[in-house]
């Protein structure tokens, strides 16, 4: 494993293995990115949950190093949560997984309080990173998202 993904152990001492909780309304996704992210040896998933309802109780329960965050979940407004579950658990970053590859929405989720934008299509090869990342305190987004959120802020200041 390369040493510049975050997995690696601080100073040469071993660490306990980052604590997930999934959040996301499709079990069989919830599932699936289990199976990805309990692949990499420094990634254990303890929790998983589906509705909004379940997120503050299962964080309370688990208090886990990444809560990865399915943008669109039932029983309320999941941006609305975020700035609310920062508060409550701030041990417990917040990597936000979507289908929406909107650079407005992705800006707005980093502000409410998550630390990663990673969208579905991409998470096989971007959530585990963005778990590290997050775990360390480091934003992280999709590479064309992040280009092209640079590009909209530039547009929108204007050009007079």
């Amino acid at each position: 494993m390369s040493t510049d993904d975050g997995a690696s152990a601080h100073h040469g001492r071993q660490r306990r293995p980052l604590r997930i909780v999934l959040a996301d309304d499709h079990k069989i996704v919830r599932l699936g990115l289990q199976m990805v992210l309990e692949g990499e040896p420094d990634l254990e998933v303890v929790g998983q949950l589906g509705d909004v309802p379940s997120l503050r109780r299962q964080l309370l329960a688990h208090r886990p190093d990444v809560l990865v965050l399915d943008l669109n979940m039932p029983g309320g407004t999941v941006l609305e949560a975020i700035p609310k579950l920062r508060e409550e658990v701030p041990e417990t970053e917040i990597v936000v997984l979507t289908m929406q590859d909107d650079p407005a929405v992705a800006q707005e989720v980093l502000h409410a309080g998550a630390r990663g934008f990673v969208l579905k299509e991409t998470a096989d090869r971007e959530l585990a990173v963005a778990i590290r990342r997050a775990a360390e305190g480091e934003p992280y987004v999709n590479r064309q998202l992040a280009g092209r959120m640079a590009a909209e802020r530039i547009r929108s200041r204007g050009v007079d």
